[in-house]
């Protein structure tokens, strides 16, 4: 049975395995499947579990584990026409994308879905893959310039007629877009860890998700991207990327995340973490994705490990409502074997939060 949430509780998230590999580069036994039949399956087991969203990747090159990737929009529409409530999160890259291409596809599908599908807005990945596909590769601030462009661009196709915007990497004339998609248009996420990911955010974003942290370092980004989005008249919504293990002892998880990483194909980790720090590393400040990111971090794509919800159902739950104590306002997760892991995260974590958040909601009206 899908539980439903009030709008404050936290929301859940997983990434939709839609590229081959599972989501560590280890070669430890997953039982994880890119085949599109395992992905509707995945969904709906998603779906009654109590997740809210998930999270197509976007891939265009073989590498690190990841040798077979299905192309994100249509795959996400596929899992949309096999569940009824699920958002699906479709993920974008400027560049290979054009916003008037994007702005039409997703209004269709958006449309189909009954108002289902949201977009993430990826500034940066890999060098190569650029390379590969002939794109040009900007610099890091200069990435996240022509992400904001191609943002303000949506947001006017989709509610304007005759849009016209003059910027320095798109430009429209008098453009109309019908049918537009559905109200409330779909939702913009993007990612980033540094100075000019945060600050986008603040400007243009409904939805900032950050790699893995613990609250601490999360809190840090949250009041400096919350502090700037009310300076311009907006709330920005969080998201953290996270690594679920659970066990029903703290020690049981610890030795599956330990064999993990024992069983890390240390060359693919190599490379990996070669092509994400440069991106990261390449913002001025050096405070982008990755940037600081260890071997055992990068075993698992976007510092999962790092956010810790490893141990038992409870131990993850109090470590969860930390998070959104934080400024959590989803947790996008990995697990290691999906269909089985994502029902029993749903069975067995899931309830606990949503029992801490409304205790922790009673002591605050008892407070007032």
């Amino acid at each position: 049975m899908t539980q439903t949430s009030a709008s404050s509780d936290l929301k859940f998230a997983y990434w939709v395995p839609n590229v081959s590999g599972g989501l560590v580069v280890s070669n430890i036994e997953q039982r994880t499947s890119h085949d599109p039949q395992y992905n509707v399956e995945l969904a709906q087991i998603a779906e009654r579990s109590g997740f809210d969203y998930a999270l197509s990747q976007i891939r265009f090159t073989a590498g690190y584990g990841a040798d077979e990737q299905h192309e994100s929009v249509s795959f996400s529409q596929h899992l949309l026409a096999h569940t009824t409530s699920l958002k699906v999160i479709a993920a974008l890259l400027p560049g290979p994308w054009n916003p008037a291409l994007a702005a039409k596809q997703l209004a269709t599908v958006h449309i189909l879905s009954g108002g289902r599908i949201a977009v993430n807005m990826v500034s940066g990945w890999f060098r190569g893959e650029f390379h590969a596909i002939g794109e040009h590769w900007l610099d890091h601030d200069e990435r996240y310039r022509r992400t904001e462009e191609f943002i303000r661009s949506l947001r006017g196709i989709w509610s304007e007629d005759a849009f016209t915007f003059r910027g320095d990497f798109y430009r429209f004339n008098n453009y109309s877009l019908k049918p537009k998609p559905v109200e409330p248009q779909p939702e913009i996420f993007q990612g980033g860890s540094s100075r000019a990911a945060r600050d986008m955010a603040a400007r243009v974003s409904d939805w900032y998700f950050t790699n893995g942290n613990t609250p601490e370092g999360l809190a840090a980004q949250v009041n400096d991207i919350r502090a700037k989005a009310t300076d311009a008249g907006r709330r920005v919504k969080i998201g953290i990327n996270a690594f679920a293990i659970v066990r029903d002892t703290e020690e049981e998880a610890r030795a599956v995340r330990d064999e993990i990483v024992a069983k890390a194909n240390p060359e693919a980790v190599r490379a990996f973490g070669h092509e994400v720090k440069n991106a990261g590393k390449a913002s001025p400040e050096g405070e982008g994705n990755w940037a600081k990111s260890t071997f055992e971090d990068l075993v698992q794509y976007n510092d999962g490990f790092r956010t810790n919800l490893i141990g038992t159902p409870l131990q993850v739950a109090e470590r969860i409502v930390a998070l959104k104590r934080a400024g959590a306002d989803l947790i996008l997760l990995g697990f290691l074997h999906f269909k089985e892991e994502v029902e029993h995260f749903g069975r067995t974590v899931i309830p606990l939060v949503r029992e801490l958040e409304a205790s922790q909601a009673s002591h605050r009206l008892a407070a007032e």
